[in-house]
């Protein structure tokens, strides 16, 4: 049951939602789960009905406080489960591409937020008797790992679906409206800003000690930490890219299949791990497509999702925090830049104000949004790795292919998502039409990148677009 504390926006969703103000750092996520056969549409309904009963959020709107005061926070509504769910047949031709300029559509548009920030799109009449699965939810909701285990309540292990027991619908409460709303918020945000400020006294004293018993390294933690968040808040005024330098509201998505074993594998046989590998080939895709306009750079700015989820952590609400940092792309040694790329990404995983990630979010939501987009929109692009199934998942009976994430840009030129499942790397490419006006051509070079990095490791299956009839 959501308690009326948990009405409320914690700051890292509240940070994404009020990032809607600008709609060039729209946070709608999309993906597209890619179906053997068409499911059972009863039992399919069925279930993700269920699941909405055991994630009540799913049920619930946005709503901010009047001229922004205080903390935005989830009510109930009146929700109509038929408004957030479409079974559509694909049109003609009936191929892939249809389904993902379905998708491309629907990253593009604004929620209503009138209504929960989800909606789910059955597409079914792809070429041999095929369909997909069109998820678009908003990332206040959840995040990438969180959206994993919120899928879990939908599709299933089991080709033949197994019974479910009955869940309630969850209760809600009034929430009042206007004036009420707006001292109710304030409200919630004094009592934080108390809390915080009685955890930070509870803190004082131990620190003061340590300061009296140890004042030089004291010191020193406090100038790395100070330090820190001056590099997690600080604005950026150019793009390292000397090509990618224009941002729109276009976008074209694009699908990257890469083999599992071979990508861990490179990673690996070189001391990194499979994030490195990932990342070290995209910047060796980028230092193609850079060369391929004549230009050459040495590095580019990513931001990166770094998880802070715990265990036990509720399934929905942001539990990561972004850095931005600069990653070796004018290295043309696959295992060098693997190496080079490792060291800046556990350098910014071990950042000494990560613990102090939602306090962040939480000042950056005081900030206008033009303040926020000038720390983003000159980032050059954006790469997420989601640890997905291992295992075959279907969904009311339809055998599960792929599982493609697409996350927004969030400012940046391009974000590359990437979602194992099975043996395969599903990477669902977000790219800023105007930033890349050659988007074919980027993800061809994106494909050689990781060509490239998986020879680290031995025999691979070779990456392929699966939207290019010849790879």
């Amino acid at each position: 049951m959501i308690t009326d504390q948990d009405q409320f926006m914690r700051d890292p969703d509240a940070l994404a939602w009020n990032m809607e103000h600008d709609p060039g750092l729209r946070s709608t996520i999309v993906a597209v789960v890619w179906l053997d056969a068409e499911p059972d549409l009863e039992v399919f309904m069925a279930r993700l009905d269920r699941a909405t009963r055991m994630a009540p959020r799913f049920r619930q709107r946005p709503v901010s406080s009047p001229v922004d005061l205080g903390t935005p926070q989830w009510v109930d509504c009146e929700f109509d489960f038929t408004l957030h769910v479409r079974q559509i047949e694909a049109p003609a031709p009936h191929t892939p591409e249809t389904v993902i300029e379905f998708a491309r559509r629907e990253a593009m548009t604004a929620f209503d937020s009138s209504r929960p920030l989800w909606s789910f799109t059955l597409i079914g009449g792809l070429e041999g008797g095929r369909a997909a699965l069109v998820v678009k939810v908003h990332h206040s909701l959840t995040d990438g790992i969180g959206g994993m285990q919120l899928a879990m309540l939908v599709f299933e292990t089991t080709e033949v679906p197994a019974p479910l027991e009955e869940v309630p619908v969850p209760g809600g409460g009034h929430v009042p409206g206007g004036v009420g709303l707006a001292r109710r918020a304030l409200g919630h945000t004094s009592g934080r800003v108390v809390r915080i400020a009685r955890d930070g006294v509870t803190h004082v004293i131990p620190a003061a000690r340590a300061t009296a018993r140890h004042p030089v390294r004291s010191a020193i933690d406090a100038m790395a930490t100070a330090r820190s968040l001056g590099r997690f808040v600080r604005p950026v005024s150019q793009t390292l890219s000397p090509i990618m330098t224009k941002r729109s509201l276009g976008r074209h998505l694009d699908m990257l299949e890469v083999d599992l074993v071979g990508l861990k594998a490179a990673g690996a046989a070189v001391g990194g791990t499979l994030n490195d590998a990932f990342i070290a080939s995209i910047t060796g895709g980028l230092r193609r497509y850079h060369e391929m306009h004549g230009v050459s750079v040495d590095e580019l700015r990513i931001t990166m999702p770094i998880s802070m989820r715990r265990p036990g952590d509720p399934e929905g609400g942001n539990r990561i925090t972004l850095e931005r940092f600069a990653v070796p792309v004018g290295e043309a040694d696959p295992g060098a830049r693997v190496r080079m790329t490792g060291w800046q990404c556990r350098a910014a995983q071990s950042e000494e104000a990560l613990p102090l990630s939602d306090a962040v979010a939480g000042l950056l939501n005081l900030l206008p949004s033009g303040v926020i987009g000038s720390m983003l929109k000159h980032v050059d692009f954006l790469a997420s790795d989601v640890p997905g199934v291992p295992v075959p998942l279907f969904l009311a009976g339809a055998p599960v292919t792929g599982y493609y994430a697409f996350g927004p840009t969030t400012g940046a030129a391009f974000n590359a998502t990437l979602v194992s499942y099975r043996q395969t790397c599903c990477i669902g490419c977000t790219i800023d039409t105007a930033a890349v006006p050659d988007p074919d051509k980027l993800m061809a070079c994106l494909r050689d990148g990781f060509d490239e990095v998986i020879s680290l490791g031995g025999p691979h299956r070779a990456a392929k677009l699966p939207l290019v009839a010849a790879n």
